[in-house]
C-alpha cells in the first residue's frame, strides 16, 4: 500500500488517533531517550513521533525521519516546522544517506510490513547504530487486525482482500530471529492490544474500516459487497455485537557490536 495523497492523509488521521498516540507513548517510554541522542525514526510518515522525539533529545539531539513517501514528509517537514532539531530523508530503509555508527537508536512504528527485504533493512539499520544501542520496532499481528459483527463469509471477503495491502502479515513472528542472527540482545515483546465495541467519526475502528473499505474497492470489489459489509458493521454495532479488535507488538533489542 502506498501511503500518498488520501491515503496518507487517513494514515496520519490514524496516527493522531488514540490507539496512535498510545503507540507512540510505549515507543517513547521503551526509548528511554537521553539529552543529546540521535534518534533515528524508520518510516516516519505525517512525523507525529519525530515530534514527540525531537521534544526528548534537546537542542544537542536530533531526530531523523526517513520515508519513502515525498507527500508524507512534506506533512513531517510541516509539522515539525517550529523545531530546530530535525532532519528528513525521502528515501528507502534500505539505502539510507547517514554514517556508520552515527545514531543512539532507531524506532519503527508499523513500517516493517511494508518492506519487501526486511533482511536488508535491518542491515542498514545495524551500519547506522553504534555499539549498545536500541531498535524498537512496532507492527501489527495483521491477522487479528479484525472486524467481528458482519456475516461471516461477505466479512471474510474483505478481510482476506486486505491481506494484500502489506508484503508481512506477521512480522513480531519472526522479527525477533532476525535480529538475534545480526547480533541483537536482549530481545524482547510486549502487545498492545486494542478493542473496540462502539465506533464513532474519529475513532480508530471508523478509520480502520475506511481503510479496508478503500483498499477493497481498490482491488476490484463491487461497491455493492463494499456498502453492505459497511452496513452489516453499522447493524452490529446498533445492535450490540460489533467488535473491532488490533494487536501491534513493541520489540526491543540491543545492538551488541
Amino acid at each position: 500500500m502506498k501511503f500518498e495523497n488520501d491515503n496518507s492523509i487517513l494514515q496520519r488521521k490514524m496516527s493522531s488517533s488514540y490507539v496512535g498516540v498510545s503507540r507512540r507513548q510505549a515507543m517513547i517510554k521503551a526509548l528511554n531517550i537521553n539529552i543529546g541522542d540521535i534518534v533515528l525514526d524508520v518510516g516516519c510518515g505525517g512525523g507525529q513521533l519525530i515530534e514527540d522525539i525531537a521534544k526528548s533529545v534537546g537542542r544537542k539531539g536530533k531526530a531523523i525521519g526517513v520515508d519513502p513517501s515525498s507527500s508524507q514528509i512534506s506533512s513531517a517537514k510541516e509539522l515539525c516546522s517550529g523545531l530546530e532539531n530535525t532532519l528528513f530523508i525521502c528515501c528507502l530503509a534500505d539505502n539510507i544517506d547517514l554514517e556508520s555508527d552515527s545514531i543512539n537508536a532507531a524506532a519503527s512504528i508499523q513500517t516493517f510490513e511494508y518492506i519487501n527485504d526486511i533482511d536488508k533493512a535491518l542491515i542498514e539499520i545495524k551500519r547506522l547504530l553504534k555499539p549498545r544501542s536500541k531498535f524498537l520496532n512496532i507492527s501489527t499481528l495483521w491477522d487479528y487486525y479484525r472486524f467481528h459483527g458482519p456475516e461471516k463469509k461477505l466479512n471474510d471477503l474483505m478481510h482476506d482482500v486486505f491481506k494484500e495491502h502489506c508484503s508481512h502479515q506477521m512480522v513480531p513472528t519472526f522479527l525477533n530471529g532476525r535480529l538475534k542472527n545480526l547480533g541483537f540482545k536482549d530481545i524482547k515483546t510486549t502487545e498492545l492490544a486494542y478493542v473496540f465495541t462502539k465506533r464513532d467519526e474519529n475513532s480508530f475502528a471508523k478509520y480502520a474500516e475506511t481503510l479496508i473499505a478503500n483498499f477493497a474497492l481498490g482491488k476490484g470489489v463491487d461497491q455493492e459487497k463494499v456498502s453492505e459489509w459497511q452496513r452489516q458493521i453499522k447493524k452490529a454495532e446498533e445492535n450490540g455485537r460489533f467488535c473491532f479488535t488490533s494487536i501491534p507488538v513493541l520489540t526491543e533489542a540491543i545492538l551488541e557490536k
